[in-house]
């Protein structure tokens, strides 16, 4: 199940949908609404940017996991990895269809991937509050050959495989007067599109152009943070020559807790007392988030209904960005009766005496059947039970006898 399903409706997918068929609506509707086509349709450019909005997301097998956990809201801080539009779309299509509309000439650099890690916390650790040093390793741009990946210094070459295009076309035999035409990674270049000669390697990345770091990052949950909410580090990503870094991202999930439910910024938690309780009063003890003891009390005769919900104000999560302030704290109260058979015909007569009176004795006619009340886990003799105790349709009996119907009988 996913969280939401907004960027698969933009694409007009099912969110199972597979890559494939990601790739197939994108081409359709980003030919259809790009504003080259549709110069004088203000509403067909910004449709356009959430389609392409939505495409790199669904397209990228890490952004899409992350979209199908935690929604959009995931995803929102800084945009969606500093791609533009016509970015994307040049990616999909190849460059140069589109430059008019956005206005042509060199771009920024690009970013590297963003990096998302998931963080657990506790319930306590979202009240109060946390600090978490954590490792992280990132690729950084090798400070020998200062991202050249040459011993020399110059550039590398391209990559006579491919052409320096990091692709190359296959052709694959599907049958007799049958192929198939094929693009895969360039083998040689690992599709980077270009070579260093093995002599000429730099010693420290070996030709790579970074090496590996790694870093110590300070991690502040901040009170009344909630499942799913971000933690982002700008531009502490992977280092990538000619690239800017991306963002590493640590995405809060939240472990299930013992005593309280949250809602929003409001606690929940149940409890159950004996009846003697609900209906002469009570003391509770509550072990709050931060280890305060409330002491919740109730007046002999406030009764207490089975069922029956009561707030404390103001005991509930903090309120994000707000820390002075909180939700509340909800309880509701079950109520353990006696159990059968506990309460003598003598005592039962006392409590006629101060309960609420029995309802006026119905008029039973002379003609009934007299049958026995069974709890619900019993299951009568003869009969089959469903789920719970719950007694089957009959049709489904009787399907199983028929064995499909239509004969005659022997």
């Amino acid at each position: 199940m996913v969280k939401e399903t907004e960027y698969y409706d933009r694409m007009g997918v099912a969110p199972d949908a597979n890559k494939d068929d990601i790739k197939k609506a994108y081409r359709k509707l980003a030919v259809k609404f790009h504003p080259d086509k549709n110069p004088n349709n203000p509403e067909a450019a910004e449709k356009f940017k959430e389609i392409s909005e939505a495409y790199e997301v669904l397209s990228d097998e890490n952004k899409r996991q992350m979209y199908d956990k935690y929604g959009k809201d995931a995803l929102k801080e800084g945009g969606f990895s500093g791609h533009s539009a016509q970015d994307i779309f040049e990616q999909f299509f190849g460059g140069g269809f589109g430059s008019s509309f956005f206005g042509g000439g060199p771009r920024g650099p690009r970013r590297t991937e963003d990096i998302v890690h998931e963080l657990q916390v506790t319930l306590e650790d979202l009240y109060r509050g946390k600090t978490t040093k954590l490792s992280v390793t990132r690729d950084v741009i090798c400070k020998t050959c200062t991202g050249a990946g040459t011993k020399s210094g110059s550039a590398a070459g391209k990559c006579k495989t491919c052409d320096g295009r990091g692709i190359r076309m296959i052709i694959k035999q599907l049958g007799p007067g049958m192929i198939q035409q094929m693009q895969t990674v360039c083998n040689d270049c690992g599709g980077k599109g270009e070579q260093i000669k093995e002599e000429d390697k730099c010693k420290e990345c070996k030709g790579k152009k970074v090496i590996k770091e790694k870093k110590i990052l300070n991690v502040y949950v901040d009170k009344g943070m909630r499942h799913g909410q971000k933690v982002v580090f700008a531009g502490e990503s992977d280092e990538a020559p000619g690239q800017e870094p991306g963002d590493i991202i640590f995405v809060l999930v939240e472990k299930k807790h013992e005593t309280f439910k949250r809602n929003g910024n409001d606690l929940i938690m149940e409890t159950s007392i004996p009846l003697i309780e609900a209906l002469g009063g009570f003391t509770l003890t509550i072990k709050h988030l931060d280890d305060r003891v409330l002491v919740v009390k109730s007046g002999k005769g406030e009764i207490i209904n089975p069922g029956e919900t009561r707030v404390i104000p103001s005991e509930g999560m903090p309120i994000h960005k707000r820390p002075m302030e909180n939700g509340n704290l909800y309880i509701k109260f079950n109520v353990d009766f006696p159990k059968p058979g506990s309460i003598n015909p003598s005592q039962i007569q006392q409590l006629e005496k101060v309960l609420p009176p029995r309802r006026p004795a119905e008029k039973i006619p002379e003609e009934h059947d007299e049958v026995h009340l069974q709890r619900v886990s019993e299951q009568p003799r003869g009969g089959q039970s469903g789920p719970r105790g719950m007694p089957r349709h009959s049709e489904d009996s009787d399907e199983e006898e028929g064995g499909g119907g239509g004969g005659q009988p022997a």
